[in-house]
């Protein structure tokens, strides 16, 4: 583990230019291999003359900045609701936000005939902040309130019966399940940057409201009685807490369709580099995630 700031620091710094390179990897290769002369030259350059140049600014370069987006907001999300939970378990996908916004979305499909991903953000986070709010009120019944145990089985109730009814819609109109059939498979495929553009907003807004928070994520993480006597309001943390996850997670499904476990895992990578400590956790899991 990375105690110091300046070894923290550094670590962040290679992290970023391994993503950067990563990042032109996903641009060279694919069914067609690239130069990266050519890739750079078709992102700085570009004049339409030959194919390359097409298939990485409209197919690889998309596909390049939307999953780096995604993968941050999901990984900064899973982040968030570990330290509001105190549950190591959270992630959107098992706390149902993941299944509630495509809930939202196939529900949306299949009622109002929506057709582009650029519809769906409303939906999507319309649908995740349901599923969140139901998991948490099932999660409050009973002795000792929402408790990390269950508002994880809270999650996976929830989940369950969202995706049942998804597949009864899928079931009931040929049409919906043609609409969305490789966006539940959780893809980057196929998208072009006016999806990224319509959720980025979102994303955005949802990281800094987190970065800000990590003090207060800090504190969180220490406890309930801790956080009380240090003044905090720790229900009015975690209702903020819990709105900019869903906000992210909502516009992350509603550009690659929902994709699980990456905010279960890279908080944990995160946390044994460089610690508990959030205002650390959070940058990292931008660019790790």
């Amino acid at each position: 583990m990375l105690r110091s700031a300046a070894a923290r620091l550094g670590a962040l710094v290679t992290a970023v230019v391994l993503l950067a390179v990563v990042a032109v990897l996903g641009l060279r290769y694919g069914s067609l291999p690239i130069t990266t002369a050519d890739a750079i030259d078709a992102l700085f350059n570009y004049s339409g003359a030959s194919y390359e140049q097409t298939v990485v600014r409209f197919l690889r370069l998309p596909r390049v900045i939307i999953g780096l987006g995604v993968g941050a907001a999901l990984a900064v999300s899973g982040a968030a609701m570990q330290a509001a939970t105190r549950n190591p378990l959270a992630d959107p996908s098992i706390l149902g936000v993941n299944a509630g916004a495509a809930f939202g979305i196939v529900t949306a499909v299949y009622f109002g005939r929506l057709t582009h991903p650029l519809h769906f953000v409303w939906f999507a986070f319309a649908g995740g902040l349901a599923a969140a709010a139901l998991v948490y009120a099932i999660s409050t019944v009973g002795a000792g309130g929402a408790t990390p145990v269950k508002l994880a089985l809270a999650g996976v109730v929830v989940s369950s019966l969202l995706n049942s009814w998804l597949t009864a819609l899928l079931l009931f109109q040929r049409e919906t399940l043609d609409v969305v059939r490789f966006w539940l498979a959780g893809s980057l495929a196929g998208r072009d940057l006016s999806v990224f553009y319509a959720v980025v907003p979102f994303l955005l807004v949802g990281l800094a409201a987190t970065l800000l928070a990590s003090d207060q994520l800090n504190v969180l993480s220490m406890g309930e009685d801790t956080a009380r006597v240090l003044g905090m309001n720790t229900g009015r943390v975690r209702l903020l807490t819990a709105f900019f996850s869903v906000l992210m997670v909502g516009a992350a499904v509603a550009a690659a369709g929902p994709i699980g476990f990456v905010g279960l895992a890279v908080p944990h990578i995160v946390r044994g580099l460089v610690g508990p400590d959030y205002r650390w956790v959070v940058p990292f899991c931008v660019v790790v995630g």
